[in-house]
């Protein structure tokens, strides 16, 4: 290797089908040498390699194939097994062009799915090995069992059954359906059906009111008629599958309560089914079955019986009458300027309140390891401790000219914060802490209330050890034995004995186990960082237990966030979220992807990595899906990269041209077609249409891929450099105003697009097809660019020319409610930065917004002064359309408000559910979501001011 030349990265980032030399190591200790390409699989290098051997020495000494395994040093620097053979060297990556042959070791099953479960969630197993933490080991234990038990008894279910877990319906809320079916109930619908296998297809005529029972018999009265055969079929045997789709209709739903039913309606479009046979169904779930069973008789196997336990000695905290402390002893690679003087501020705190008043440590001269070796005594009884206690400590630095050390909490403006670091007082096993504790901390970031200490922040050490400040504790030994916070089991015999502020606890635990379930929106409250109590969160997770899967699949995001907040890995919140993900694979999907997309963050890389692990292990045949999805968004990465550098150097039509060529190649259209599309799982993005892809002219080149399947063109935007999470909040947010509008009749014809987070700044974003930005419309049909903002006949004039003849009432129609729908929704969540080119209309009329990139009333201002004037945007030519172009139309504009009215008081009966979702979203880290000023802007907008109090 050239001096100064370090590993292969730059061979693997290369375009094109690169020659790599390669280096073999037999285990005769035979050596090979030869070239290979990088898009050869290991698969077929494992075949040149035994071609190339048969002409060596030893060679008879070889074993079979299949009896060896590749190892090689990745890009991260470690040992890797390429158990998964069908990847290509250039996924690999090597870090060195050499692999070593080896004999395969233990079951070659297992070791697969551990492989590809390390690729898929970007954390490898030997991560979690190397943690020598016994609560990680035991929570990966106890929840490998947990999941994996769940996916046995879901592979046991009648297919019927089963179905509702892999392919769940995808309904409209029953009230807006009610209202459509009264105002279509003398319509007749049509639908095409044809049977699986055969290109003959039928047209039935259906009440919208029909059930799916009702629409197989037809089809299958209609089959026997058609091909005069004399077989008797049951529908029950039958499920009716949307074309194009892993999406299915079935159950006792009228038929136009199913969303793609219900679109096709309001589209005038015919729904496209096919009738698939029960067997089938059987088919695909004996295949998923069968991995399933393969891994765990494997498992069985090879898991060893569980270690007895260990009796021991311990004592009640509560039986302890002395203060708490602790003992601070130094620090270490500490960076500070040395004009300072370093002090150390330490609280307890139970959720969001402090518990005694804060402690501060002496001064210390700075130097990259401080000593303080002194005792701090908090104000407050080990007895008196809540089991969720936890250690705050801050590091900052004190200018030597200021005498006075603040006692209080805010700082002064002589102190500077170096770093925080967060610990529990109670280990997962309800002991109180013992001995040395080494904190790798958190670098501090100033803000407006001048908070040193940060209970809301994590628990979990700074992985990051070599780069940060870190402080060395010692939690005393108060008793030669350990003490423990006395379990709910032991409450009443304690308060039995006379102690009556035990009494006290177990008769407010009492009370909590009695309380009658709360309401889903008002029990989320509970689950923010300010109640960490186990039993408060216990009570709130059995309230969450009655939401159906819909209703949970509308506050995944919150929960998922609220996981941050958790003290232990092992908590109610996880088992639930697990228990529903592998109840319903569209749940699970999302869950995934919103675990995933936050792998970066080291603050809760190993709480979601281990809860990705366990998910991935109760749904081993959904990993091929996943891992195409990755292998895709890698490539968008590599193909968005290869863009950006493009541009810089060629015009934007030669980039293009580039761009395609490069789509064309094998590696990347093989990786980029059939793949389950991350936006929707129901959705199969079958052929890339590289002709028609593009790339969009903002600063981080967004990709726009096309893609067709049978049936069906759709497309995708991948972004890569900008935060998407903002933007999946918001529309969210509008996707449940648009719920709970239809709960209660209004249907405001909103389009919330799919969008999600799939990694650090990357995310996909849907393409609304048939749509234009309102700029674009104006531009058009405007003879100067100059006046085309002034031109209020130009929106009205393009939905003509899309909407000929009787259409147009339909489209002004479908304009006026959305822009009715979107005015309310942009006002309540103060989404600012709005103008005619984030504003878009489809032909068929229906407005809507994009680019949420402020919200909350954060808004964008020039030398102080603030860019929005108005409260939402509703411009002149909006008004014309309305009006149907007629300037006295007062009638159609009223109408208009009216549905402004209507939607707004119903939000405003649903403030608090809002409230609580953005309160939980604090946990996010959102530029625009960060403090409770936030949270008050949308508790005014929703009128719910006096309401609802946030700390």
């Amino acid at each position: 290797m050239p001096p100064g030349v370090y590993g292969m990265q730059d061979v693997w980032e290369r375009e094109g089908w690169q020659q790599v030399n390669m280096e073999f190591l037999l285990p005769t200790g035979i050596y090979l040498n030869f070239t290979v390409t990088s898009s050869d699989t290991i698969s077929t290098i494992k075949k040149m390699v035994w071609k190339n051997a048969r002409n060596e020495p030893l060679f008879s000494a070889l074993s079979d194939p299949d009896a060896y395994v590749f190892t090689c040093i990745n890009m991260t620097a470690e040992r890797e097994e390429l158990e998964d053979e069908q990847r290509r060297m250039c996924d690999v990556r090597l870090f060195l062009p050499i692999l070593r042959l080896v004999a395969r070791e233990g079951d070659r099953v297992e070791k697969l799915i551990t492989t590809q479960i390390s690729l898929l969630i970007g954390k490898g197993h030997h991560e979690f090995d190397s943690q020598k933490n016994h609560e990680v080991n035991e929570f990966r234990t106890k929840m490998r069992t947990f999941c994996e038990e769940r996916a046995q008894v879901r592979q046991m279910l009648p297919w019927d059954q089963w179905m509702e877990y892999n392919f769940p319906c995808d309904l409209e809320p029953c009230s807006v359906v009610a209202q459509s079916g009264k105002s279509c109930s003398d319509k007749k619908i049509f639908v095409n059906v044809k049977f699986e296998g055969s290109e003959e297809t039928f047209v039935l005529q259906q009440g919208p009111q029909d059930l799916p029972m009702f629409l197989k018999q037809n089809a299958l009265r209609k089959k026997s008629t058609v091909f005069r055969s004399a077989k008797q079929e049951k529908p029950e045997d039958y499920a009716l599958q949307i074309n194009g789709r892993w999406e299915f209709i079935y159950g006792k739903y009228p038929l136009c309560q199913f969303k793609y039913i219900f679109t096709c309606l309001h589209g005038g479009i015919t729904p496209h089914l096919t009738m698939v046979h029960h067997s089938v169904i059987i088919k695909y779930q004996e295949e998923q079955g069968g991995l399933s069973n393969q891994v765990s008789r494997s498992r069985a196997q090879s898991k060893p019986p569980p270690l007895p336990l260990k009796r021991q000695n311990t004592s009640s905290l509560w039986s302890i009458h002395e203060p708490f402390y602790i003992y601070l002893l130094q620090g270490s690679r500490v960076n500070a300027d040395e004009g300072m003087k370093l002090v150390v501020q330490a609280g307890l705190f139970h959720g969001s309140e402090l518990l005694c008043k804060v402690v501060t440590s002496n001064e210390v001269s700075v130097c990259s390891e401080p000593v303080w070796d002194q005792k701090l005594v908090f104000d407050i009884s080990a007895s008196d401790l809540p089991r969720m206690s936890r250690l705050c400590i801050a590091l900052y630095g004190v200018i030597e000219k200021t005498k006075k050390r603040p006692t209080k909490k805010k700082n002064k403006s002589s102190d500077c914060p170096l770093a925080w670091v967060n610990t529990m007082v109670f280990d997962y096993k309800d002991q109180l802490k013992t001995g040395e504790f080494s904190l790798s901390t958190w670098p501090s970031v100033p803000d407006d209330k001048g908070d040193l200490l940060n209970p809301m922040g994590t628990v979990e050490k700074n992985p990051n050890i070599d780069s940060t400040a870190g402080l060395l504790i010692r939690f005393p030994n108060i008793r030669p034995h350990p003490l423990y916070y006395p379990p709910i089991e032991k409450l009443n015999e304690l308060g039995l004995n006379g102690e009556k502020t035990v009494a006290t606890k177990e008769e407010m635990v009492g009370l909590l186990r009695k309380w009658p379930e709360l309401p889903a929106i008002h029990a989320l409250e509970l689950l923010d960082y300010s109640f960490p109590d186990p039993h408060a969160r216990s009570f709130t997770i059995r309230c969450l237990r009655k939401l159906r899967d819909d209703e949970l699949f509308q506050y995944l995001l919150q929960l998922v966030q609220v996981l941050k907040y958790e003290s232990y890995l092992d908590c109610d919140l996880t088992c639930f979220l697990l228990e529903r993900a592998l109840a319903n694979k569209k749940i699970g999907h999302f869950l995934f992807w919103h675990l995933r997309s936050e792998m970066h963050v080291s603050s809760v890389s190993l709480r979601f990595g281990l809860i990705l692990e366990a998910f991935c292990r109760g749904s081993i045949f959904h990993l091929k899906n996943l891992m195409k999805q990755n292998e895709a968004l890698n490539k968008m990465k590599a193909l968005n990269d290869f863009v950006k550098s493009g541009s810089q150097k060629a015009t934007r039509i030669q980039t293009t041209e580039d761009m395609k060529v490069c789509i064309k190649q094998d590696t990347y259209m093989e990786a980029l077609s059939d793949v389950v599309s991350p936006l929707n799982p129901s959705i199969v993005l079958c052929e890339l249409c590289a002709d028609k892809c593009k790339f969009m002219d903002s600063k981080m080149k967004p990709l726009w891929l096309m893609y067709k399947n049978k049936y069906d063109t759709l497309g995708i935007i991948f972004k890569n450099g900008d935060d998407l999470r903002q933007d999946m909040l918001t529309l969210q947010m509008i996707q449940l105003m648009d719920v709970l509008w239809k709960t209660e009749g209004l249907d405001l014809r909103m389009l919330p697009y799919g969008c999600l987070s799939t990694g650090n700044k990357t995310g996909l974003i849907e393409v609304v097809k048939n749509s234009d930005t309102i700029a674009n419309i104006q531009r058009n049909n405007s003879n100067s660019a100059a006046t085309a903002a002034f031109n209020k006949d130009a929106l009205l004039n393009w939905l003509k020319s899309k909407n000929p003849g009787d259409k147009l009432d339909q489209a002004i129609e479908e304009f006026t409610l959305s822009c009715a729908g979107y005015c309310v929704a942009t006002y309540v969540l103060g989404i600012g930065d709005r103008h005619s080119d984030n504003i878009m209309i489809r032909e068929t009329g229906q407005l809507f917004h994009i680019d949420f990139g402020h919200f909350l009333g954060n808004f964008k201002s020039k030398f102080g002064i603030n860019r929005e004037r108005v409260p939402f945007i509703l411009t002149y030519d909006f008004v014309h359309v309305i009006q149907e172009g007629r300037t006295n139309n007062s009638e159609k504009f009223e109408r208009f408000r009216e549905c402004c009215e209507q939607a707004y008081k119903i939000l405003c009966r649903n403030g608090t559910l809002f409230v609580n979702l953005f309160a939980l979203m604090k946990a996010a880290g959102l530029p625009e979501l960060s403090s409770s000023k936030d949270i008050q802007y949308l508790m005014v907008r929703i009128a719910q001011t006096g309401i609802i109090y946030y700390p």
